[in-house]
């Protein structure tokens, strides 16, 4: 119960990161360039989507956090090899090295809850 309503809060702290991308001053939608990372974050155990993780590329200021069906997406990044970091609280930290080099790259991350 107590991940429940804790799962609920960090939905609501993070809804603020679900936004549409930035408009510029004609109202149209800024273009990014650059690949993407996307992917799912799950409960290792369960299967369960995780809502609010934080999804970071480590040694920059880029993020992002899931939504309600685990979902995140990281635009704007260059091509290379690259440390993705996901973390959340009662849960061990998770990183992944991804060579990346097409437009998008799909990741599956499960986390492990911690003891």
């Amino acid at each position: 119960m107590k991940k429940i309503i804790f799962a609920a809060l960090i939905a609501l702290v993070a809804i603020p990161a679900f936004a549409e991308k930035a408009e510029n001053k004609t109202g149209t939608k800024t273009q990014t360039s650059g690949l993407s990372i996307s992917g799912n974050v799950t409960d290792e155990v369960s299967g369960e989507a995780l809502v609010g993780v934080e999804v970071k590329l480590e040694g920059s200021d880029q993020k992002a956090y899931t939504d309600f069906d685990g979902h995140f997406v990281i635009d704007n990044i260059k091509a290379g090899d690259c440390k993705l970091v996901a973390s959340y609280i009662s849960y061990n930290k998770d990183e992944k090295t991804l060579k990346l080099d097409s437009k998008t790259n799909q990741v599956k991350i499960k986390l492990q809850a911690s003891k």
